[in-house]
């Protein structure tokens, strides 16, 4: 019945008082990178499903930069000359939100605006810790068991160096969460491995290693950083509530901020990138 009367509440308010229907919001595009798993494809649209629920009346797409359908230039397509905020499922800055989305945005006729990377944010490391307390992390431990306890923070990796930054902001935040040592670690392109970041834990006496996903879906790259996990690995962050939470937060970010840096020319058209502070929240 809530739900029911929040989607009504929605619908009325783009009626105006005197009858003529309001403009509605700029319709937000969740922008996926793709996934030979199926099992991707399926959890970032339960991930949308969540959205709906959230923000009841807002439209919502999915596009993808490779590997699934739809890609990002059909769905931009789809929409015309529509106005869209497209929020990136991705977890950190790096080539994909600095030049692919963007130059796919302005060579369609949609008036959009490119949002930064979901992380660093608190939210992220809400949901990251309640992955690990379903794998069995415990809150309370103590000392003796702490000095012994670490996590790996397993991303994706990238050779853009501030995509390393904000991993690595993440992986503080986890740590004043968890009150443990959280390392980064990266399953492609940049260093540490994982099994790498695993060793030099155990080196320092920490045995009792967990492997926390800093993916955002189940694909190649989370299986094989939980299979290097010498104690419990949690899951993908996934459908969990505060990722839908993070990807409205920046798609009311992305029109909130005044667009201050370049624009990105194409195909007769403007992208907009609203200037990101380097760890905004």
């Amino acid at each position: 019945m809530n739900q029911i009367g929040s989607q009504l509440a929605s619908q009325l308010s783009l009626v105006s008082l005197n009858g003529r229907r309001r403009p509605g919001p700029p319709a937000l595009v969740v922008v996926a990178h793709g996934s030979r798993d199926p099992r991707a494809l399926s959890t970032v649209r339960a991930l949308l499903d969540r959205i709906r629920e959230q923000r009841p009346g807002l439209p919502v797409h999915l596009g993808h930069i490779e590997l699934n359908e739809p890609l990002l230039p059909d769905t931009l397509a789809a929409l015309g000359t529509a106005e869209a905020v497209l929020v990136p499922l991705l977890l950190s800055r790096g080539y994909h939100i600095k030049r692919d989305i963007p130059e796919m945005a302005a060579e369609s006729d949609v008036r959009a605006r490119v949002a930064g990377a979901l992380g660093p944010h608190p939210l992220l490391v809400d949901a990251l810790h309640a992955r690990l307390v379903e794998a069995g992390w415990r809150t309370g431990m103590d000392e003796a068991t702490r000095r012994r306890s670490a996590v790996v923070l397993a991303a994706a990796g990238s050779r853009d160096p501030e995509s390393k930054v904000d991993t690595n902001r993440t992986a503080q935040l986890l740590a004043e969460r968890l009150g443990v040592p959280v390392v980064p670690a990266y399953a492609t392109t940049a260093a540490p491995t994982v099994p790498d970041a695993i060793q030099a834990l155990a080196s320092r006496g920490r045995d009792r290693v967990a492997v926390a996903s800093y993916f955002t879906a189940p694909g190649r790259f989370a299986t094989e950083s939980a299979e290097a996990a010498p104690w419990i690995a949690s899951a993908p962050l996934g459908t969990h509530p505060a990722m839908a939470s993070l990807v409205l937060h920046r798609y009311d970010q992305a029109l909130a901020t005044p667009v201050q840096g370049h624009a990105v020319r194409g195909a007769g058209n403007r992208a907009t990138s609203p200037t990101q502070p380097a760890l905004a929240v």
